[in-house]
C-alpha cells in the first residue's frame, strides 16, 4: 500500500471501543485488508500527530445476511488496535 489514506478506512465508534480508549488509551480503527501493522503504524502517526506504542490487527469474517431465498455474506474485514504512548486522539470533538 502507498497512499496512507486508503491504509486508514475510519474509526470503530463503539461502547467497547470508548472503553478501551479511556482505560488503557488504544484507540479501533477499520483498516485496509491487504495492510500491515507497520503501515497502519506509519498512516495513524502522519494523519494524527502522535506517538503509535503498538499496533495489533484481527480480520474478521462476514456476517451470513439473507435477502428473501438468497443467502450471502458480507465482505471480511480488518481491524486494528492501536495503543499510544504519546498524544490523543479524540473523535468525539470532530464530530
Amino acid at each position: 500500500m502507498k497512499n496512507i489514506y486508503s491504509v486508514l478506512q475510519g474509526p470503530c465508534l463503539t461502547e467497547k471501543a470508548a472503553l478501551m480508549q479511556e482505560e488503557n488509551g488504544k484507540i479501533v480503527f477499520k483498516v485496509h485488508r491487504k495492510a500491515n501493522k507497520i503501515e497502519v503504524k506509519n498512516a495513524v502517526e502522519l494523519m494524527f500527530n502522535v506517538k503509535v506504542k503498538d499496533v495489533k490487527t484481527v480480520t474478521l469474517r462476514g456476517k451470513k445476511k439473507r435477502v428473501g431465498k438468497t443467502v450471502g455474506f458480507t465482505n471480511d474485514w480488518k481491524k486494528a488496535y492501536v495503543t499510544l504512548s504519546e498524544g490523543t486522539i479524540n473523535f468525539a470533538d470532530e464530530l
